[in-house]
């Protein structure tokens, strides 16, 4: 009898968890999702980076969109909680001082008030090394379909997104990342 029980709570357990997977595929998120970490996305597939505004440091609201054109962005997701910006960050704002004539290192943060990402800027040293936008509502981390921390786009001077890393990255990456995304 124990053995029936077993099973059955097995084939119920399998059963929901195909269904949940069946039904999360058919999420159409913003961004196509890939079983790699980081991807190309070619130009049919590509689209633009979502129209939303968010606020800077100082109060100020910020278009995604209004940041398109002079240079190309790299926009990451971070929060103070994610163990893995605490490296990233920091790399992020290397890389940013290498490339500031050409590349504008984005990094949004998911729904913490101001005075906790703040400090968490401050104690990395990266506050003004890199442009810092706040997003109370995490609306940029679900229009991007978002599923792992960090989340990182590579967008070109149209606003198109040309590559979509989920998961940290190292400097190293991050700049071949760059390198990539300056010859489109």
């Amino acid at each position: 009898m124990k053995i029936i029980l077993i099973i059955g709570g097995l084939v119920g357990g399998i059963a929901v968890l195909l269904g949940f997977f069946g039904w999360n595929a058919r999420q159409e998120p913003a961004v196509r999702q890939s079983q790699d970490s980081a991807y190309p996305l070619d130009q049919a597939e590509s689209v633009q980076i979502p129209d939303l505004s968010l606020i800077d440091y100082q109060g100020q609201t910020v278009s995604l969109r209004s940041l398109v054109g002079e240079k190309y962005l790299v926009l990451n997701t971070w929060a103070a909680w994610c163990p893995f910006c605490v490296n990233e960050l920091p790399d992020f704002a290397r890389v940013q001082d290498e490339f500031r004539d050409r590349v504008l290192f984005v990094a949004v943060n998911r729904g913490e008030p101001s005075s906790v990402a703040i400090e968490f800027t401050d104690k990395l040293a990266v506050t003004d090394r890199m442009f810092f936008l706040l997003d109370p509502s995490d609306s940029f981390y679900r229009a991007i379909g978002g599923f792992s921390m960090p989340e990182t786009l590579f967008v070109d001077r149209e606003g198109m997104i040309r590559f979509h890393k989920r998961g940290p990255m190292d400097e190293t990456e991050t700049r071949s990342r760059v390198l990539e995304l300056l010859k489109k």
